[in-house]
This record gives structure tokens, C-alpha cells and sequence, in this order.
């Protein structure tokens, strides 16, 4: 099977176009999660010597950490920020020349930061990690977007999931360059946060010559020729074939789109049609959030310090969880179109509020010889339980909730709800730990829990049906003996 599905990316130019979107896209969303890590001790001593040289004296240590507050604060703004840019950018120049538009953004961060140590200014650094963020938030949705609009139904599930390993292989390039024997020296810090401008030097020059979405060509241009470069499109992305398929669902959606226009995101909100896959987005991306994941990646030292794994070897800790991450990654890329969406969901979340819960048990009994081995197992099992489950599932069920006209609307909102969730995580994380100590990780698994049921219970399948099937599908859900189709049904009667 795998071999089949290499053999149909390497006829076109898709697997080419997976890379290069994957390297200027999720790619920087993961490094800049774990590639500040490393080097904040030699940023906070920059900011130090940058303030007594401007001022001859040395700043408190409230402005201190203010400043590097905002230093790690501002790329969640600019994540905001760039997620609620989607609409103007894919809709003026389309996922292609947006996603070159994108690089270029990052590519002035890069300059910013790269400059900031000579210019002797932690002004500049702020600045520049709010573009990161911006070029993150608006870099993450355009790549979902496009992977959506390229790849044929029958391994739809595969190519979107593409997301996730490049994201998880962002990070792992985090931990991996961040080490003191690359470039994690008090030297090279401005480096090692510039890294990912060189995967957007190579998009924003590769991605000219690639091919323009077909969903977008024949969907969005909807003029005469549109049907013929939109088939070009397909056989130029997968190699010559029959894609009969493919342009009867384009034709199906575009027919749908001639009768609901795209819908602002405010508008998408009111439409009673898609209330279902808007509560699905917000329970799956608060449950992702608060199922731990993003406190790992952020608090992974603090966390692996008070299991008792000794400080010096962390590090590489850290970096084996990254490769746990990728490996997982791309294993239930392989497995996603035979397993569905489902299962993934419900039964990951089933499993890590498991893990959990045990983790809890076993701090309180950390005194215990072997008790740190088996908590640090424990987190090696949540890595490949949600990479292998929700974290997976969801970067494919993204580009499967919305037809064409709703799409554009729904990643703006997607993007919000993502970056504020992850801010939200980061502000209020150490808060719980002091509040409840050992205690803290029982409200991940009480998330994890209600995540299970609401995706047993309400999610539909997604695996091979056209946009339009799913879309009929969530209006079917019945709750208390009611759903959306039926009461349009009813509507449309009077």
C-alpha cells in the first residue's frame, strides 16, 4: 500500500508540492514551539547588557522578565493576527502566490532577528517574533487549505496529514538545533531562531514553477477555461489519468457555491447548516489543547524535572520525544485511510485520559525507585496516543468540514481558536500547577474524556465521501430528536 501511494505522488509534481508546502508552512509552527527554548537564557542575559549599555545601569528583574514576556507572548499575537489575514490573502492571490507572499514575511523576521544582536536591540527581537508568529498563523492555515484543494478523495486523508509531520518535524528541528554541540551556544542565539528562513528561501523560489490548486482554478476563477486548467492542474499534480472523479465533485461543489456565495466569517457563525462543524471544530481544538500536548511542548523541562529525570540529560529527553513525534506521525499516515477519522479521535483521547490519570497516581508514589522511569514512559505513550490519534486526525478532518464557499471563512476561524487556545495554554498552565500540584493533569484527562464521547457519539465519518456528503451528514446529527436537516426540511415545506 505504501508503495502504491509513493508510486502516484511521484507521477506529477504532487510529492514535490507536498514538500515545499510542508517546509514553509506547519514546519515553522513546530520549530518556533520548541526552538526558543534552548536559547532564553542567553536572550535574557542579551537583554541585560543591551539595557546597561543604553542606560549604564542594570535592569530590574521585573522588566527583565517583561520583556522576555513579551518576546514569547508576541509570537501568539502575531499568530492571531495572521490567521485572521487568511481570507484577504488565499482570496486576493489564491493558496499559491499566498503561501510565496507568506515566505517572504518570514524571511523578513529572519533579517529583524538576525540583525537584533549587532543593532545591540531586544526591541527588534519582539518585533521579529511577532512576524514569525504572523507568517506561523497565516503559513499553517494557507498550507491546510492547500492540501485540502490538491489531493483526490481516495487519499485525501494522507496528503492533509502531511501537516502534522511537518509540524512535528518543525519541532523535533527545534530540539535538534537548539543543542549546545549545534547551535545552542550564547553565541549563535539569533542563529538558531532564523534557521527555518532557509525552508522559505526554497518555497518562496520552487513553489513559482508548481502548479496552482485545482479546487481553487475551477472553483474560485469560475470562468471558461476553468474546467480544462483545473484538469491540467490534476494531471500535472498526479500524472495523466482519468480524473472524472475529481472534477464531478469540483462540479457538485461548484454548483453548490453558485447558490450560497462565500460567507464572511461572522455570517458563517449565523448559518444554522454548519452549526455542527463549528462545534466540532471548537470541541476538537479545545480538547487538543487541554489535552497536555501544548503544555509539554512548553513546559517539557519542568514537567520531565519533576518526574525526576536529572536535568543534564533532559535535553535529550526531549529531543527522543520529538523523534517519537515524527515517527508516529508519519506511521498513522499510513493507517489513516484504512482506520477512518473516528477512531482516531475517540479512541486516542480514550487513551491519553487514561495516561493521565495513571501519571497522577504514580507522582504521588515518585518516591519510589522506578516511579520516574515509568511516568517518563508514560509521556513517551501520550506523544504517540495523540500524534497517532487527535493530533493526526485533525489536520485532515480540517480540510473535510467545509465546502469551498464556507472553507476560507472557517480557517479564519479555526486560526483564531487555535492561536488563542495555545496562548491561553501557555498564561494559565503554571497557574494550575500551583493551584493543584500533582493534581493538575487530572483536568487534561477530564478534557481528553469528554473528547472521547463527543467524537464516539456525534462525529460522523469523513473517510472517502465528497465535501458535500460530509456537509449533509453533520446536518443529519440528531440531538434530542431533532437536527438541522430536518428542520430545513420542515423550512422549506412552509
Amino acid at each position: 500500500k505504501s508503495s502504491k501511494l509513493i508510486r502516484v505522488m511521484t507521477q506529477g509534481n504532487a510529492l514535490l508540492v507536498i514538500i515545499v508546502l510542508g517546509c514553509g508552512g506547519s514546519f515553522h509552527s513546530g520549530y518556533h514551539v520548541t526552538g526558543l527554548s534552548s536559547p532564553s537564557p542567553y536572550i535574557q542575559h542579551f537583554i541585560n547588557s543591551s539595557w546597561y549599555d543604553r542606560y549604564k545601569e542594570p535592569p530590574g528583574p521585573q522588566k527583565v522578565t517583561m520583556i522576555w514576556s513579551l518576546i514569547v507572548s508576541m509570537y501568539a499575537v502575531g499568530g492571531l493576527f495572521g490567521a485572521a489575514s487568511v481570507k484577504l490573502f488565499s482570496r486576493k492571490l489564491g493558496s499559491k502566490r499566498a503561501m510565496i507572499c507568506n515566505s517572504l514575511i518570514s524571511v523578513m523576521g529572519a533579517v529583524i532577528m538576525l540583525t537584533s544582536k549587532t543593532a545591540n536591540s531586544f526591541e527588534m527581537i519582539i518585533v521579529a517574533r511577532m512576524l514569525y508568529g504572523y507568517s506561523a498563523g497565516l503559513g499553517w492555515s494557507l498550507h491546510s487549505m492547500y492540501l485540502g484543494e490538491i489531493s483526490p478523495r481516495k487519499i485525501r486523508g494522507r496528503v492533509t496529514l502531511t501537516l502534522a509531520t511537518f509540524n512535528s518535524l518543525g519541532k523535533l528541528s527545534g530540539q535538534f538545533f537548539g543543542l549546545s554541540e549545534i547551535l545552542g551556544r550564547r553565541d549563535l542565539w539569533n542563529i538558531v531562531l532564523c534557521v527555518p528562513v532557509c525552508f522559505s528561501a526554497v518555497q518562496a523560489l520552487v513553489l513559482p514553477f508548481l502548479p496552482e490548486a485545482p479546487r481553487y482554478l475551477f472553483i474560485e476563477k469560475r470562468d471558461d477555461k476553468a474546467c480544462k486548467r483545473a484538469a491540467l492542474a490534476l494531471q500535472s499534480l498526479w500524472g495523466k489519468g482519468d480524473y472524472k472523479q475529481e472534477m464531478e465533485e469540483m462540479l457538485i461543489e461548484h454548483m453548490a457555491l453558485e447558490a450560497s456565495p462565500p460567507k464572511s466569517p461572522l455570517r458563517l457563525m449565523r448559518d444554522r447548516t454548519v452549526r455542527w462543524q463549528l462545534i466540532t471544530t471548537l470541541v476538537v481544538f479545545s480538547c487538543n489543547q487541554m489535552s497536555g500536548m501544548s503544555a509539554i511542548n512548553t513546559f517539557s523541562f519542568d514537567i520531565f524535572l519533576n518526574s525526576g529525570v536529572p536535568k543534564d540529560k533532559i535535553r535529550y529527553v526531549t529531543l527522543g520525544l520529538g523523534i517519537t513525534e515524527i515517527l508516529t506521525s508519519i506511521s498513522c499516515s499510513l493507517l489513516i485511510e484504512h482506520m477512518g477519522r473516528r477512531p482516531l479521535f475517540w479512541g486516542g483521547y480514550a487513551v491519553i485520559s487514561a495516561i493521565w490519570i495513571m501519571r497522577t497516581v504514580l507522582l504521588n508514589l515518585k518516591d519510589l525507585s522506578w516511579a520516574p522511569y515509568v511516568v517518563t514512559s508514560l509521556i513517551f505513550l501520550f506523544i504517540i496516543s495523540f500524534c497517532g490519534g487527535p493530533g493526526a486526525a485533525t489536520a485532515t478532518l480540517s480540510s473535510e468540514l467545509f465546502i469551498q464557499s464556507d472553507c476560507v471563512a472557517a480557517f479564519v476561524l479555526m486560526g483564531l481558536q487555535r492561536w488563542f487556545m495555545s496562548a491561553m495554554v501557555g498564561l494559565i498552565f503554571p497557574f494550575i500547577i500551583d493551584a493543584f500540584g500533582s493534581y493538575c493533569f487530572t483536568l487534561f484527562a477530564i478534557m481528553s474524556l469528554l473528547g472521547s464521547f463527543y467524537t464516539f457519539f456525534l462525529l460522523p465519518e469523513t473517510k472517502g465521501k465528497t465535501l458535500v456528503d460530509i456537509s449533509e451528514e453533520f446536518k443529519a446529527i440528531t440531538v434530542c430528536g431533532k437536527s438541522f436537516l430536518e428542520r430545513e426540511r420542515v423550512e422549506t415545506k412552509l
